[in-house]
């Protein structure tokens, strides 16, 4: 009996210690390093605030720069697409969970006027391509996306077994009616509009590349979202693809707008670790400290 409770005793007064330990003093030893001037603003957010005391935003943390309406503010750098909750949540960090095979939308059903459908992560690099190239000027051409801005996919039909035999019918899937379809005729065959509720699962998936073979315009990083969906920088491409507008709207050069783009550049880790980018929300209030935006 006495040995039982010596054994117990000693577990006791371990796990008193341990819990000592590695609860209080280790959190506290930790806390009170990581307020050490160099290492307390990181510890505690990276936060910033503007000249009033109002927290603003986090230099880790992407955020929109839009209007009420989710349209993009003219006159600051826009931040890349976020999949995370309503965007750039911290709480909600993921990514879309769509691959490269997510090319067929949901059409939106007509006698609903509150369904939009559901865009897949084709269509979304598309519009999203298109917004981005009519903001900035530019072409927002992309391989495997129709001029409107959906993806390029036709479902096509055969008289044979399978996709054997001539073809009978051709779809494009992610142009609801009565929308004119990217292609008038595949194969000899009129393409038809796609349909809300149609079941083209029998039909072949046919992406169709267009007559975009060089680069794009419109940077990869514009219209896709990260893992996270919180990235804070953007690549120094779609930075440069932005100069211009924002020069326009604040009344200052492209190369002023450079200038703070370069020093809001980061490069690779260790000179070979990851990619250049620049931190967005560092730039635009930089910006709007250098070249305040005085509005129209």
């Amino acid at each position: 009996m006495r040995a039982t409770v010596r054994q117990y005793s000693a577990a006791l007064r371990l796990l008193l210690v341990m819990t000592v330990i590695t609860g209080v003093v280790y959190p506290l030893a930790v806390t009170a390093v990581a307020q050490i001037p160099g290492l307390k603003d990181r510890a505690n957010g990276s936060l910033v605030y503007n000249a009033d005391g109002t927290l603003i935003g986090s230099t880790l943390i992407g955020q929109s720069f839009t209007d009420k309406d989710g349209n993009p503010l003219r006159q600051y750098f826009q931040s890349r697409p976020s999949a995370a909750g309503a965007g750039y949540d911290p709480t909600a960090s993921s990514a879309s969970n769509l691959g490269p095979e997510s090319i067929v939308d949901v059409l939106p059903d007509p006698k609903n006027k509150d369904d939009s459908g559901t865009q897949h992560l084709l269509t979304l690099v598309c519009s999203r391509s298109k917004a981005v190239g009519e903001l900035e000027g530019v072409s927002g051409a992309r391989p495997y996306c129709t001029p409107s801005g959906v993806g390029a996919v036709l479902a096509v039909f055969h008289a044979g077994p399978g996709y054997a035999g001539t073809v009978t019918r051709v779809v494009s899937v992610n142009q609801a009616c009565p929308a004119a379809p990217f292609l008038r005729t595949y194969q000899g065959v009129a393409v038809e509009c796609g349909v809300f509720g149609d079941d083209y699962s029998r039909g072949q998936l046919v992406a169709i590349r267009g007559s975009l073979h060089g680069t794009p315009a419109v940077p990869a990083d514009a219209v896709t979202a990260s893992g996270s969906g919180l990235d804070p920088q953007i690549s120094p491409e779609y930075a440069a693809l932005q100069v211009a507008r924002v020069a326009r709207v604040r009344g200052i050069t492209d190369e002023q707008v450079r200038s703070l783009v370069a020093k809001h550049t980061t490069g690779r880790g260790l000179g070979f670790l990851g990619e250049p980018a620049v931190n967005v929300l560092d730039l635009d209030l930089d910006l709007d400290h250098r070249y305040p935006y005085r509005g129209h």
